[in-house]
């Protein structure tokens, strides 16, 4: 068998456990808390038979990944990992994407694109293969980068979206009488969304201990949004200086529904310029060959005639 095939093929071998650790690290988390207190509740807690209650693939590829993860963690710069946790807060911290998950996660892609990247070399040797080969290394390693990115400026522009509107909610409460913990606790408990779990996150902080300031500037820490980080602001100033809670909420909230408005306008100006290209690309094209294809082939016909004559 050709060195190129197989090499190919031990791509497919490699990806196939990277599809199933994908695909089971989703519920790996909250399936194995559930199943830690069921057993802590029905059996003596005899370290053998919790062990061996495992499945035989946890406890066979279990430590395995967890050495992988330590060892990419630790061969990647500080540098990657700071940007990387930062991408990984900005997205919401998904269950099944962990710093070292992630990490590993990189290399093995990398590992795969480069396999893929030998056989084509080997196959069809010339630069386009080498930089195809490129191409798959780069692409393999920063598409986790990537994805955690997409899904962190999905997650920021809906708290962005949905901030005045909270801010109008916060404001009501704060009016008919309810402190300000209290309408962020109802703020929260009504709404849907990132926007409403990082209020209830800021107020489980307060609960076990950190004072007002420091919970809403982890908050601000944890968004990416500059309108929410304002708004953070200007309640640490006001509670500095003894200004009214309700008062920066008015402010606040009028002046972010004055933004929505303005970004909105600003996007409906963004319009006329996006339909340029496919006016352009795909539908004069289109009409050129329809109307002026007939007469081309009149006028084809009619000269070639005219030389034959």
């Amino acid at each position: 068998m050709p060195l190129p095939v197989l090499l190919a093929c031990a791509a497919v071998a490699a990806s196939i456990p990277l599809l199933w650790w994908s695909v089971s690290s989703a519920r790996s988390a909250d399936h194995s808390a559930r199943r830690n207190l069921a057993q802590g509740l029905t059996t003596s807690g005899d370290l053998r038979e919790l062990v061996l209650s495992r499945s035989a693939t946890e406890r066979s590829l279990r430590p395995l990944a967890e050495g992988f993860w330590r060892l990419a963690h630790r061969l990647t710069p500080a540098g990657v990992v700071r940007s990387l946790e930062q991408r990984i807060v900005w997205a919401g911290r998904p269950s099944a994407w962990p710093l070292e998950r992630v990490i590993a996660a990189k290399l093995m892609l990398a590992a795969l694109g480069l396999l893929v990247g030998i056989a084509r070399v080997m196959s069809q040797p010339g630069r386009s293969s080498i930089f195809f080969a490129v191409v798959f290394i780069v692409g393999g390693y920063f598409l986790p980068d990537i994805l955690l990115s997409l899904r962190g400026k999905r997650r920021q522009f809906d708290m962005q979206l949905k901030l005045p509107d909270t801010l109008d909610q916060l404001l009501i409460c704060v009016e008919a009488g309810l402190g300000f913990e209290a309408a962020m606790a109802r703020a929260g408990r009504t709404g849907r969304g990132p926007l409403a779990d990082e209020l209830v996150r800021t107020l489980q902080e307060m609960q076990v201990g950190a004072t007002r300031n420091q919970a809403l500037r982890h908050l601000s820490d944890r968004t990416n949004v500059p309108e929410l980080r304002r708004f953070v602001l200007a309640l640490q100033q006001a509670e500095g200086y003894g200004m009214p809670i309700a008062d920066v909420l008015r402010v606040q909230a009028a002046e972010l529904r004055v933004k929505r408005r303005q970004r909105a306008e600003e996007h409906a100006m963004k319009i006329p310029v996006k339909v340029v290209f496919p006016l352009v690309l795909c539908i004069l094209p289109t009409l050129f060959i329809v109307i002026l294809g007939p007469a081309g082939l009149r006028m084809a016909r009619f000269l070639t005639g005219t030389i034959n004559g």
